[in-house]
């Protein structure tokens, strides 16, 4: 059986000399390929397709022994066959930006489908932000305002609640413990920056980290309906 690897939350790319570069936490995912020169694909969807953020991308990778490509769906996809263009990949990357844009169009062109073949067929699927919440059930998001709001469409990959930036977004950690304990999500994990999950199949193997003092955590809800949060001490890259 084909073994699955998810490795999402909130870290990915790092800026070093004020350029972007391949951070720690996606060097990991693209070791976990176990290629010699791995094909990674960004998809950027919940950027619109940013020109200068998909500049950026090449860029980074131009510094790192990889084969890199992305897919584009505005204003039309720029592969002919996006199932067999994405089934070719070894890592795929999520861009963050707004989930709830990133799930719609992705419903609208089958992507949803395609990535969940592609998972089950070994892709490592990864991302950061937005990248990290549409792997699961859904969790908490500024796609419709500064005033976050629930979310529970995700392609639910992962059975989890994706809580993300949850060291500096104020709204997020309490939007989640309320929206768990009442039972609107299901249990999940949530990330501070620069810190990443590492799922194989549907469980937790571990978090990752590029930076000290930062953590994931555990946050389920107990028979009084109150909330339980775990602190998960992350594996340190760097």
């Amino acid at each position: 059986m084909t073994e699955k690897h998810i490795i999402a939350g909130s870290g990915g790319f790092i800026y070093t000399d004020w350029q972007l570069r391949v951070g720690p936490m996606l060097q990991y995912a693209l070791k976990v390929s176990g290629k010699e020169r791995p094909k990674i694909c960004l998809i950027a969807t919940a950027k619109g397709d940013d020109k200068s953020y998909i500049a950026n991308f090449y860029n980074a990778c131009s510094f790192e022994n990889v084969q890199a490509s992305h897919l584009e769906l505005f204003t039309m996809p720029n592969h002919e066959n996006i199932e067999e263009f994405i089934l070719s990949q070894d890592v795929i990357w999520v861009a963050g930006g707004s989930v709830a844009n990133l799930l719609a169009v992705w419903r609208l062109h089958g992507l949803d489908v395609i990535l969940k073949k592609a998972w089950e067929a070994g892709v490592i699927l990864t991302g950061q932000s937005a990248g990290s919440v549409c792997w699961n059930v859904g969790g908490v998001t500024d796609s419709f305002g500064m005033n976050m709001q629930l979310v529970t469409n995700g392609l639910a990959l992962l059975p989890y609640t994706s809580g993300v930036h949850y060291d500096t977004e104020e709204q997020r950690r309490p939007l989640i413990h309320r929206f768990v304990a009442a039972g609107d999500l299901p249990d999940g994990y949530a990330t501070d920056d620069g810190v990443n999950i590492h799922f194989i199949d549907r469980t937790f193997h571990k978090a990752i980290s590029d930076r000290p003092n930062v953590f994931a955590y555990r946050i389920t809800r107990t028979e009084d309906g109150s909330i339980n949060e775990e602190k998960l001490e992350p594996e340190f890259l760097v």
